[in-house]
């Protein structure tokens, strides 16, 4: 297992200088890592530096709380994939969900994968706030919706723990047989971390140790 073929190194933080981007994208060439996840501003600036490069640019959108009109994230998305974008990863509707207004998160959804075109969806449920039940549902949604990946977590909410090994099992166990891949992310900062998780069912890896995590599994 190459683990840097999982990997998105990510850099999401609000306070990141240009210095702090530029490093993340230069670790990222220099490993091939899978992908680099960044804010939506930095999209042009990642695609042109990467351009020569088979490392992906993934950003966010409807970040980090969901909770944006879903025009406000078909625009998002479209305006990402003009600057470079070559993956969009959307933050479900999480009041939605939790309100069982299945409906209105499930249209959230699908117009974003149709805004995407050919560029990947992956669906940020933020596991820490749901239910095994409410992950569920968030799965078969995506499986309706047409996304090509679920994923755990933002990484932003306070005291949560991140991506969990048995959610991600739970996942990958409901969207493996319809095509959809598993994306963890939140709170890893190992290679052991790592490992366990893609053990479990994750095809990516979204972490800000991408470097010490490849270090570590070099060292085994």
């Amino acid at each position: 297992m190459k683990i840097q073929d999982y990997i998105e190194h990510t850099i999401l933080k609000p306070d990141a200088t240009y210095d702090e981007i530029f490093t993340v994208l230069a670790e990222a060439a220099k490993h091939n890592f899978r992908g680099v996840c960044i804010n939506p501003y930095h999209v042009a600036l990642a695609s042109g530096y990467l351009k020569n490069t088979d490392v992906k640019v993934v950003t966010v959108v409807g970040f980090p709380l969901g909770a944006n009109e879903t025009s406000v994230k078909v625009f998002e998305t479209q305006q990402a994939i003009k600057a470079g974008a070559d993956e969009i990863d959307m933050v479900i509707n999480i009041t939605a969900l939790k309100s069982e207004k299945c409906d209105l998160a499930l249209n959230d959804i699908k117009e974003v994968v149709k805004a995407s075109g050919d560029k990947p969806v992956k669906v940020i449920f933020e596991t820490d706030l749901l239910t095994k039940e409410e992950i569920e549902k968030a799965c078969q949604m995506c499986i309706t919706a047409g996304a090509k990946f679920v994923k755990t977590s933002t990484g932003f909410v306070k005291n949560g723990v991140g991506a969990k090994v048995e959610d991600v099992a739970l996942m990958h166990s409901i969207v493996k047989d319809h095509g959809i891949e598993v994306k963890a992310s939140g709170g890893i900062r190992s290679y052991e971390d790592a490992k366990k998780l893609i053990d479990a069912g994750a095809t990516r890896i979204g972490t800000s140790s991408g470097v010490k995590i490849l270090q570590e599994s070099e060292a085994k």
